[in-house]
């Protein structure tokens, strides 16, 4: 029963001020470019999770020398190109995507062969994506159809190339620009719109950039990069993270809540737009401009009614690892909400769309799902009285937290499996459970 969370109670209402864990994009760009800088850069509140545990050990594995303090975690950069590792290496991402599609990027001018591995999750997802840009600037991968284990084997001249991003992956096109910083001439991307926080830390430490948005692309332009600065850094709260709470706090009955210095980055906040469409209470204060990134104070309050939504179709990228909690909100609709256009939440650890609905259902709530679409058809009256069992769902963090959400705003008695998958997002996730509760 250990690696059980039994929930039997609705959560009371509330009025708290919390705090979250860093910001888990940012803390793996922040970490793999620092590795790449001249000199020695310093994160605060750097999100302690497995994602970036398995960050810090594939650096060091590649020579970089790291101290993680208590308060702070210090990478010695080895300059672009430096990393110094032993033959026939191998790095493991543990359940990272980010992690394992961004440091290939890093890994195309790698000279000697480097063996990239993940867990039971990260291995069923796809990386061909990833591997055909990168081949054409020289490096050569095996894998498996695709998937982990990859072998890379890079180059020493690697070729700038021009890639089409259309998936709206922020990944494929961040680790495109990592493959970019020492090649020499031009390298050019037109990507589907999708979370900016590479472009954002390309601009603030004046790696040559030229970047150009439109309506539903953005156009960039990677320079040849011989040296990257130092970069300090205060990492600010984990939307993705808050989300959870923002959640809970509308589903609950008489309740507000404060969320303190969360990054609310433009192509992170379709949640937030998404929510609003759909009556609930959220607002910001306390805004600010922390090295091109967006920060505020997220003020939540319990929604009385919510309305359906067809879901505009153009927030799906800023909203992608957040739907499993927006269709919580949407089973308590006075409607039938509709959302479209989601194949990709079957790339994540598990098939989220697949398991949304499925949550749903046990639940009590019904739905009609395509590949990549789903109608959820709401009930503001509902209540559940019965026992539900979540497990096997590749041990993935966010279904286990929304199944924990679930549990505390409509009740019943949840008996959901793996509790310690949310180690590698959000460590603190019960902790701050347990803090609203007191």
């Amino acid at each position: 029963m250990a690696n059980k969370l039994i929930l039997d109670r609705k959560l009371s209402n509330f009025n708290k001020t919390i705090n979250i864990e860093g910001d888990k994009s940012i803390s793996i760009r922040w970490a793999l470019l620092a590795s790449q800088a001249n000199g020695v850069s310093c994160a605060k509140n750097i999100l302690r999770s497995e994602d970036i545990f398995s960050t810090l050990d594939c650096l060091k594995k590649l020579g970089v020398k790291i101290l993680l303090k208590k308060e702070k975690c210090i990478i010695y950069g080895v300059g672009i190109n430096g990393y110094d590792y032993k033959k026939n290496l191998t790095l493991n991402a543990g359940n990272s995507g980010t992690l394992g599609r961004l440091i290939m990027g890093l890994l195309v001018h790698s000279k000697k062969k480097i063996k990239l591995i993940g867990d039971k999750s990260l291995k069923k997802r796809d990386f061909i994506r990833i591997i055909k840009p990168l081949e054409k600037f020289g490096a050569n991968f095996k894998s498996n159809s695709g998937k982990l284990p990859i072998t890379v084997i890079g180059t020493n001249n690697p070729t700038p190339v021009r890639y089409y991003e259309n998936l709206g992956s922020a990944q494929c096109k961040s680790s495109v620009m990592l493959a970019a910083l020492n090649t020499k001439g031009v390298t050019f991307i037109k990507a589907k719109k999708s979370r900016d926080h590479t472009e954002l830390l390309y601009k603030f430490l004046n790696i040559p950039m030229k970047l150009v948005r439109k309506k539903n692309y953005d156009f960039i332009k990677i320079y040849q990069t011989k040296k990257i600065k130092a970069l300090n850094y205060n990492i600010p709260s984990d939307i993705s993270s808050s989300s959870f709470f923002i959640v809970l706090t509308a589903l609950s009955n008489q309740s507000k809540l404060k969320i303190k210095n969360v990054n609310i980055n433009p192509s992170r906040i379709g949640i937030i737009k998404i929510l609003k469409m759909m009556g609930v209470k959220i607002y910001f204060n306390n805004k600010k401009n922390y090295k091109g990134e967006k920060i505020a104070d997220i003020y939540i309050e319990s929604s009385k009614k919510i309305k359906p939504i067809n879901c505009p179709t153009k927030f799906n990228s800023s909203a992608i690892d957040e739907f499993l909690v927006i269709f919580l909100v949407a089973s308590k609709a006075n409607g039938v909400s509709t959302f479209k256009s989601l194949s990709e939440l079957n790339q994540k650890e598990s098939p989220r769309l697949k398991w949304g609905s499925k949550i749903l259902n046990l639940m009590g709530i019904k739905t009609k799902t395509t590949k990549d679409s789903i109608k959820i058809y709401g009930n503001p009256k509902l209540v559940i009285n019965k026992k539900i069992i979540i497990k096997n769902y590749l041990k993935d963090h966010r279904v286990f937290m929304t199944s924990v959400i679930a549990g505390l705003t409509f009740g019943g008695q949840w008996v959901i499996h793996d509790k310690d998958s949310i180690n590698t997002s959000f460590p603190s996730f019960l902790d701050v459970i347990n803090n609203i509760k007191k």
